[in-house]
């Protein structure tokens, strides 16, 4: 068996293509348009091999509100805190600081929560982040 992708109904592909893209470095690797569903399918990961995310944006006017309709996305990452600091310059809100080096929380713009985890070994507790509170729900 091989983890494929998950899927993310969107209202805001390109906010949200942004986010995956500019923010954690994945690569759009193929988008799917399909008049005859009024959808658009949009596939992002590191590669086709990969585990990927499929955005779908069904192109009427429902609203997608909470992202409760989803759990969370999981991440491993190389810095936990240059990741976070990069995401925070772009106006993310970090919900969940890495406070101990290992463990952050952030949004998508279609409000689904996104686990960050330390690749490896817990970074040394750092400031700014070793003092932050959480924000909102993760």
């Amino acid at each position: 068996m091989q983890y494929l992708h998950a899927m993310i109904r969107t209202n805001c592909p390109q906010e949200s293509i942004d986010f995956y893209v500019k923010g954690l470095g994945l690569k759009l690797l193929s988008e799917k348009k399909v008049p005859a569903g009024k959808f658009t399918l949009y596939f992002l990961g590191e590669s086709e091999d990969g585990p990927m995310i499929e955005l779908t944006h069904n192109w009427d006017e429902r609203e997608y509100t909470g992202g409760d309709q989803f759990g969370h996305l999981a991440f491993r990452v190389d810095d936990i805190y240059q990741l976070c600091q990069h995401l925070q310059d772009m106006g993310v809100t970090i919900n969940r600081p890495p406070r101990d080096g290992h463990m952050a929380f952030v949004k998508d713009p279609n409000n689904i929560s996104i686990e960050l985890l330390q690749k490896g070994d817990s970074l040394p507790p750092q400031a700014p982040w070793s003092e932050m509170e959480s924000v909102g729900s993760w």
